[in-house]
This record gives structure tokens, sequence and C-alpha cells, in this order.
């Protein structure tokens, strides 16, 4: 069979090593997948089928280091979680049956007890037989925080097979943004990165759920999935009729030949390994010395990375080699190796590393303070009407009562002329129109002190270069939310006032549970405030993936998230909130509600401020295109992200409903939550539309920087 593309030029920068105990794990893994009725009878393989895969392959190529045991039990998993693919594809994609596949999936977590005392059903099938007898005898080994993290991998790789049912019954193709989102959960990278700590060192659970580590496991992820992409286009889009595919995504997004999709799939892919090692040389030594690891415990945290990094090269070569793939025509990829055979002459050699190099370089090659006219202004898709509070004018003068208090207007960043061009109380009355006079203060006041900490820290800390006065910072204003009656700090200059303040007013009749998960929404915002101080020092204009993900927390969108959840009350179940739908339609929100702040804020950014964290600009840097074009692939990205939001709630909210059985109360409270949703977008758009923060004439006349009066003075700030 011809195959629909030829395979591109991979970046690879890790040999591939295969476990001398491969035959050993190939040997077990067939006695025990007929043990647990994979094979003969079961509908789905035969040993032909086992044999043609090569599993044991795959396991020795990405865990070459580990020893026999544990290689066959490594491989028993991937075993499992194929032939769970295949029979779900079997039984329930071709059917397609929803209903029953839902069934099958629900009955699953019951053989993942955190507790291996805990009894498990009678399988039924020989994936839950499979399930059942790898989980007791892989726990044991593992502390419960790996059982839990493991088991949430798991869960997702199962449950999310129920979006890509539901996307094959609508024929529906996914956009990319939502779909390298959605892959890294359907596509069970996040459950061979929990394998990898299995088969090589465990990850201390103080920095288990940081950046860092989470992003070398997203990057690990994505490579590993848009590289099983390209390889299996042929097999699921052409054979099994599957629409979950990066290159078929990439084909109806730009409208371009498959070969070109195919091409700009392995530009995102190389994009997300020089992620990955960006992350694992800055940002994983930064934060192992922040939580103050132990040896040890650095030593297992690289143990991992490395792991990881055998992971990509050995499944690579395994995808080159299985007959489960197309893969006529692959080139060789490792180049310090001896090269043989067709393609591996000194002249691709040198290209290679010369693509490499330019690919790497274009991350630090953005020319800051550049001219670019005002910003241009798109026709937004806007579906849902405005509607503003009647509280508007008190809460603008209650505002500047309130910043003049607590001293944001004292301290050479804001003004009350910068904080009129704000008009933070407009932004709250269109977020929240039915908002008493009380909760319009407070939402007001929340919206001015994220965005005076989100010009505060690149002006002051920025300015002087000074990362460590950034982390100091953001560790005392955690220091100002207690989550259990703890002691706050005494506040040392306007953010830490104003923190304190909104913090006691906010939480006064919250529980213990909801004000840490409001601290974590607080945290993550200002930590990533640090990030991209980071980057700006560096001058490092970020891959697309890992901005648009950052850029919800730099946004504070799990901070207005949880503000607006809190009206709901208990009538909406946390699972609800958990699921896949509803995360999915506060990520299509909130994505475009950073995306029109982006499109307004270019000229601001990017001209006066110097900025590299703006979406038009990522683009243009990762695309190699100039502002129109760049515009338009982002007026594109945030029209079908609020199509997406649209079609969440049309289709997947009913099916969500009946799948956890809401009541009627629940079901009236997750409406008014849609609704909420729906003001906060309206009123985000009509927002930047009528400030003065980002319009032309405004920044002529005050050009951001700090006040000409005054620079403000950094305050010896301890946490003692």
């Amino acid at each position: 069979m011809t195959q629909p593309f030829e395979l591109p030029h991979f970046y690879m920068p890790y040999p591939a090593r295969l476990n001398p105990h491969v035959d050993e794990a190939r040997a077990h893994s067939t006695a025990w997948a007929r043990e647990m009725g994979m094979l003969e009878g079961s509908g789905i393989w035969d040993q032909d089928d086992l044999e043609a895969h090569d599993y044991g392959l795959l396991c020795a190529y990405t865990h070459p280091d580990c020893d026999g045991p544990a290689l066959s039990l490594i491989t028993d998993w991937y075993v499992w979680v194929f032939f769970f693919d295949d029979h779900f594809l079997d039984m329930f994609k071709r059917t397609p049956d929803r209903a029953a596949g839902k069934a099958h999936l629900d009955r699953l977590p019951l053989f993942m007890p955190l507790d291996p005392a805990t009894p498990v059903p009678e399988p039924e099938n020989p994936v839950e037989a499979g399930l059942a007898d790898l989980w007791a005898r892989t726990v044991p080994s593992m502390s419960v925080d790996w059982r839990r993290r493991f088991s949430v991998a798991t869960e997702h790789l199962l449950n999310e097979s129920m979006w890509e049912l539901s996307n094959i019954n609508e024929g529906r193709i996914a956009n990319p943004v939502e779909y390298i989102e959605m892959r890294r959960k359907v596509g069970g990278a996040p459950w061979s990165a929990g394998l990898v700590e299995y088969a090589t060192a465990e990850v201390p659970a103080r920095v288990a759920g940081t950046r860092p580590l989470r992003v070398l496991m997203e990057t690990f992820s994505d490579a590993v999935h848009l590289r099983n992409d390209l390889f299996s286009y042929q097999r699921e889009v052409e054979d099994e009729g599957e629409n979950s595919n990066g290159v078929l995504v990439l084909e109806t997004f730009f409208g371009c030949t498959t070969q070109e999709a195919a091409d700009t799939v392995n530009d995102i892919l190389t994009s997300r390994l020089h992620q990955f090692e960006h992350t694992a040389l800055t940002e994983v030594p930064a934060v192992a010395l922040d939580r103050g690891l132990r040896p040890d415990e650095v030593a297992a945290v690289a143990a991992y990375t490395k792991g990881l990094q055998d992971w990509q090269s050995g499944g690579h070569e395994w995808h080159l080699r299985s007959s489960r793939y197309m893969n006529q025509g692959a080139r060789p990829t490792a180049p310090w190796q001896a090269p043989s055979g067709p393609g591996t002459s000194a002249a691709d050699v040198g290209a290679l590393l010369a693509a490499a190099a330019a690919e790497r370089l274009r991350a630090y090659s953005h020319r800051p303070f550049q001219k670019v006219g005002p910003s241009l202004l798109p026709d937004f898709h806007m579906p849902f009407a405005l509607s503003l509070s009647p509280h508007l004018d008190t809460a603008r003068r209650n505002l500047v009562t309130w910043s003049q208090r607590t001293g944001l207007l004292q301290e050479g960043v804001w003004d009350e002329d910068k904080l009129a061009a704000c008009d933070l109380a407009l932004c709250a009355a269109g977020l929240d129109p039915d908002a008493t006079a009380e909760a319009l203060d407070l939402s007001a006041q929340w919206l001015a002190w994220g965005t005076y900490g989100d010009d505060y820290y690149p002006l002051v800390h920025g300015h002087r270069r000074d990362l460590a006065a950034a982390r100091l910072t953001t560790a005392r204003l955690s220091a100002c939310m207690p989550v259990e009656g703890d002691p706050a700090v005494v506040p040392v200059n306007a953010m830490e006032r104003g923190l304190l303040d909104l913090w006691a007013r906010t939480t006064a009749g919250m529980t213990a549970e909801q004000r840490g998960t409001l601290k974590k929404a607080v945290d993550d915002m200002t930590e990533s405030w640090v990030w991209e101080l980071s980057n700006q020092l560096q001058n490092r204009v970020p891959d697309p993936v890992d901005y648009l993900e950052m850029r919800r927390a730099t946004f504070g969108s799990d901070l207005t998230l949880g503000l607006c959840r809190m009206g709901h009350g208990p009538a909406i179940p946390p699972e609800v909130y958990r699921s896949g739908p509803v995360r999915s339609l506060e990520n299509a929100a909130v994505d475009y509600a950073c995306l029109v702040n982006d499109v307004f804020s270019y000229q601001k950014e990017i001209e006066y401020e110097g900025e590299i964290h703006n979406a038009v600009l990522v683009v243009q840097n990762f695309f190699g295109v100039d502002y129109p074009a760049a515009l338009g692939v982002v007026h594109d990205l945030m029209t079908r992200r609020m199509q997406q939001f649209e079609h969440v709630t049309a289709h997947e909210l009913p099916v969500l409903y009946e799948d956890f059985q809401l009541s009627a109360e629940a079901r009236a409270a997750m409406e008014g939550y849609v609704q909420d949703l729906r003001n906060w977008l309206a009123g985000i758009l009509n927002w930047h539309r009528e400030a003065d923060r980002y319009k032309a004439a405004h920044l002529a006349r005050r050009a951001h920087g700090f006040l000409p009066d005054r620079a403000p003075a950094v305050p010896a700030l301890t946490l003692g």
C-alpha cells in the first residue's frame, strides 16, 4: 500500500539502547496474555498479532536499564494497554455503542484500589483480568503518592476514550489546541511516564506536582503522541476511520496537504523536545534547589529525566521496526552513531544539525521594542449578549478608594490616571452583572490586584533583572493567604496589603479545603509571572503549546473560575468540575479570553514593553510569518475556541448530565455556571474594546514604565 506522505527527518538527540532481557520479556508477556484470555478466543488478537506488534521490543528499547522481572512487568502493562485500545475499538468504536463503552469503563477503576488489601470484583473480561493482576503486582513497591498519580493517569487513559468515541459519533475533528491537550490523556504518555518512574526512580512527592516536572511529563507526552500520529496516520485514518490524529487535525485546520500537515506536526514535535531539554536543564535544577531536595532525591529526578529520554529514543526505534505502523523510508536519526545505509551521508548529518540549531535559536532571536503600530482588531465572534451591573459607577469610586488605601497608587507603578485607563470596575460589571454591590467591589478589587501584579513583576523585577527578588516576592504573597489559621505575614508593600485584605474578605465563609483551592489558584498565577520573567531575561519566546497552557495561569484563569464556581454551592459534585467536558468548556472560555487580551494588547506589549508573551508574536516566531498572517491564525483559533465552547454546551453537557445522573438542582446549577461563563466572555471582550489601557492614543501619552516622578523601591523582603 502506498504511504500517504513521506516520513519527515525526525529530531532525536538520544541514541536508542536495547535492554538485554528482551527475549525474557517477550516470552513472559506472551504467556501472560494467554493466561489473561487476550489471545485465542478473545476475538481481538491471536499470537501472531502479539508477536508482530512486538511489545517486548518496545519496552526493551524504552526501558533499557531495568532488570528482567521489571521489564517483564512493564511489558505486561503495555500488552494490556494496547489490548484495551484494540478491544475498545472493536467492541465500542466500530459499533458504536456509547452506553456499553461507558459501562465497561466505569468498572475498571474498581481494580485499582490505593490500598492493595482492598478486595476487587471478579473480572468479567480480559481487560479487567489483566488490570487486576498488574495492579496487584505493581503497587506494593511504590508509594501511596505514586499509586494515586498512576491511578489518575490510568483513569484518564481509559475514560478519555469516551471523548474519542463521541467525536467519531459526530464525525467531528478537534481543533489543534484541544487535540494536543486531550491527546495526552487518550494517548497514555502520562501513564507511560508513571512506568518510567517504576523502572528508574520515583519522583519525590515534594516536586511531583511542580511546573518543571509537569512540563517534563507533558513535553514527553506530546512528543510521543505526535511521533505516533505520524507513523500511525495510515492505519488510524485510512483503515480504522479514526479522526483523532494530529496530521488529520492540521490538514483540516490549515486546509493544507497531508505532506504539509505531516511536516508541521514534526515541527511541533521538535519544538516540544526542545522545550523538554530547556526545562530539564534550567527549570528542574532550580525547583530542586528551591524545594531543598536531598542528594538522593536529586539523583531520583535525574534518573527519571533520563528515563523519559530513553523512552523517546526507544519508542522511535520501535516505530521504525513494528509492523503496526507505516515506516517505509524512515531515516535514521542518531548522527553520532556510525551511520550506514541510504540517507546517512555527511550532507544529511550536517543538514540535520543545522536545522536543529536554527529551530532552537529561533526562540531567542526576537528583537524587542519593535514599532508595530496600532493593534489590528479582527471581527470577533461573540454569540453572547453583554449585560452590565447597575452598581458600576459605585464600584469605580470604591476601587479608587481601595487602591489608595492599600498603596497601589503610591509605589511608582500606577497612579489614578493609569487606574482609570484600566477601568477594571467595568470589567467586573460585565463579568458578573448580577452581583451585589459588595460582591462587585470585591470582584473589581481582585481584578485590580491581579492586573497591578502583572504590571509590577516585569516593571520592577524585570527592570532590575532580579529573578531572586521575584521568587521571594512570590513566596511572601503565598504567605499572605493562610489556609488553616496560620499567622499571615506583616505586609511591607501594596501588593501584600491588598492581598491580605482580599483574602480575609473572600475566605471568611470558606472551608479549609476551599481556601486551599483558592490559594493554589493565586499561587499558580504569581508563579507563572516568575516563569514569564525568566523567559524575558533570556529573551526566549515560548513555543505555542507551552505558551497557551501557561497563558491560562498568567491570566489568572483558575482564580476567576474559582470565584465563578463559588456561587453555585454544593449542588454540583466536584467530580463534575473535574470531568473532561467541563474542563474542555472552561479551557475553551479561558483560551478565548486570553487570546482576546493578546490581540488587543499587541502594540502595548511588543512596541512599548518589549514583551514576548503574546500569542500573536508566538505564532509569528514559530511559523515564521508576519503580523497580519499570525493574527489570522490567532483569530481563527479564537473562533474555534468559541465554537468549542458552544459545542460542549450543546452536545457534551447533556450527555454528562446523564452520565452522572445529575439531579434537577445540579443541572440548574450547571446551567447557571455556564451562563456565568457566557457573561465572563462577553464582559471580557467589551472591556477590551472600551478600556483606554490598550488604545494607541493612551499608549502614546502614557508609555508603560515607571511614573515620571518616582521609581518604586524594592523593600528588604524576608520570610521570617
